[in-house]
């Protein structure tokens, strides 16, 4: 194979309009290329409305063009996670079945090492019904949601991808979501994602595959205590969430992917005497747009309608010593309701593959540090959180409807209309400044009109703030060593949860190479 990059193609372009131009640039017929991969695709729109593909592609030719082309050699690498199996005594228990827990029991059950997963929610089918039983009546269950179940919060968002090619990990979980069901383009897009439709079926397909290769996948199971002698852990205790009953099991190597919603877990490490970190984290608003208005943005004003819904990633730092960013956007998308708790209001953005709703929503975060917290305690960020949601929740008015205003009247210059909310079950439109923190409030007025200067009706009067957006990120650390152990032996802290990622990608690394080092321990 012979690479070649940098590959200008036209909007609507396909594999013949590639072919063509390799056949061109390659000075060979046709009949010499026998296959065309698609590395890399992004979109170049910094002279609009000159709005154009860039491509690099990976050909294979006959062997007498390779020849000639040996500097352009290429090495296409197909491989997924691979390891040669081995056998232990002891079986891994991983807690958790997001992208860290699912990722890491993926390689322990190719690994050989036949993982058992306990996850306090239920597969993926059914906590659906679950969530869109939530967002239509607001009856929220704490074990089955948009945090919780299989497939982790990821599994209602957009799945966006964020990728470094030149990492073999991202590689590897890349090829694997694509071998589980995942669209093949998030092999090559610059901005990859699989949309909220896809990711189901997805995480069902990497389930299967664990219990066929000998793992066991246990729903509505939450971890409830940790026996630990002489400073190792022995056992584990678990619950079944709907009989309440309790087992006890034998345990050595405790994987702990729990997300960064898992509260009550944290709890209990804590009371075990397991060293936690606080840990920054942010807090803000879901921004709501119309789709329109950021395709016109990025694209130019009579952009070309067969290009993609169009995203966009903001940040604007204050004398005030805070910063301002957008986080997960959601291009054609809905603002969803994301709680876990009763009696407190999240928020969070959610994509299907195709973008094709009239919205776009962003997260618009301000950084919070520790010493926001006001409290040396390890668990005063998660209190904190807990603070102003719970505002959130009162000041709307309970039912989960969500406080939302719009910019305008936000920043004091008015506004005729707003957008149609994509909130459910409801919002009730009031003063979201009174269930956030002052310096978040500030910072969101100071940094609106700045970040509108970077990206044209961003802070459009009738545009929407969803508050509250409090789970972007844990705002804690389990603290780990070299071994990827925490201060108990024999638990892995792992993933976003326990402070060592931040989405999808980073979490499904973070738990391979956790059960990369309890395949070296073992």
């Amino acid at each position: 194979m012979i690479k070649l990059e940098q590959i200008k193609m036209p909007i609507g372009f396909d594999k013949t309009d590639i072919a063509n131009y390799c056949t061109k640039t390659l000075k060979i017929n046709a009949k010499n290329i026998k296959n065309i991969i698609i590395l890399k695709q992004s979109i170049d729109a910094r002279k609009k409305p000159n709005v154009f593909y860039v491509v690099s592609v990976a050909v294979d030719v006959d062997k007498k063009t390779e020849k000639i082309y040996e500097h352009l050699k290429y090495e296409h690498d197909y491989s997924g996670l691979e390891y040669q199996s081995k056998t232990t005594t002891n079986r891994p228990v991983v807690v958790g079945f997001g992208p860290a827990g699912m990722f890491c029991a993926l390689a322990l059950a190719k690994m050989g090492l036949k993982p058992l997963v306990i996850e306090q929610g239920k597969c993926v089918q059914e906590r659906e019904k679950d969530v869109q039983k939530f967002w239509k009546n607001g009856l929220l269950n704490k074990y089955s949601n948009v945090q919780f179940g299989e497939g982790g919060a990821g599994t209602f968002s957009d799945g966006k991808l964020n990728t470094n090619l030149n990492n073999q990990y991202c590689k590897k979980v890349i090829r694997e979501l694509y071998n589980h069901g995942a669209p093949e383009e998030i092999l090559y897009m610059a901005k990859p994602h699989i949309g909220s439709d896809n990711l189901k079926n997805v995480v069902t397909n990497i389930r299967k595959q664990i219990t066929n290769l000998g793992g066991e996948v246990m729903f509505n199971t939450q971890l409830c205590d940790i026996t630990v002698k002489n400073g190792e852990i022995t056992h584990i205790t678990t619950k079944n969430v709907q009989t309440q009953q309790q087992n006890k099991i034998a345990c050595t190597q405790l994987v702990l992917a729990v997300g960064h919603s898992a509260r009550s877990c944290f709890e209990m490490l804590y009371n075990k005497n397991i060293t936690i970190h606080q840990k920054p984290f942010a807090m803000g608003v879901r921004i709501e747009h119309l789709q329109q208005d950021i395709n016109i943005a990025q694209y130019g004003q009579n952009y070309d309608k067969r290009l993609p819904a169009a995203d966009y990633k903001l940040a604007v730092h204050l004398p005030n010593q805070r910063s301002l960013f957008t986080f997960c956007m959601c291009p054609g998308g809905m603002v969803v309701a994301s709680s876990s708790d009763k009696g407190e209001i999240v928020t969070n953005g959610m994509s299907n593959f195709a973008r094709n709703e009239k919205n776009a929503n962003s997260a618009l975060l301000v950084n919070v540090m520790p010493s926001d917290y006001n409290s040396e305690h390890p668990l005063a960020g998660i209190y904190f959180q807990q603070k102003y949601e719970k505002l959130a929740y009162k000041l709307a008015g309970g039912g989960y409807k969500a406080p939302c205003q719009s910019v305008g009247d936000f920043i004091g210059e008015g506004s005729k209309q707003t957008l149609e909310c994509s909130y459910r079950p409801n919002v009730t439109y009031c003063n979201i400044s009174d269930c956030l923190p002052e310096f978040v409030t500030q910072t969101l007025k100071q940094g609106l009109p700045l970040l509108n200067q970077k990206l044209k009706n961003f802070a459009k009067p009738e545009n929407l703030l969803i508050a509250i957006e409090s789970r972007s990120s844990s705002p804690i650390t389990i603290v780990r060593d070299e071994n990827y152990q925490a201060s108990i032996k024999g638990i892995y802290p792992c993933g976003e949860g326990a402070g060592y990622a931040g989405g999808i990608i980073s979490a499904a690394q973070d738990g391979i190479k956790v059960a990369e080092k309890i395949y070296q321990l073992c």
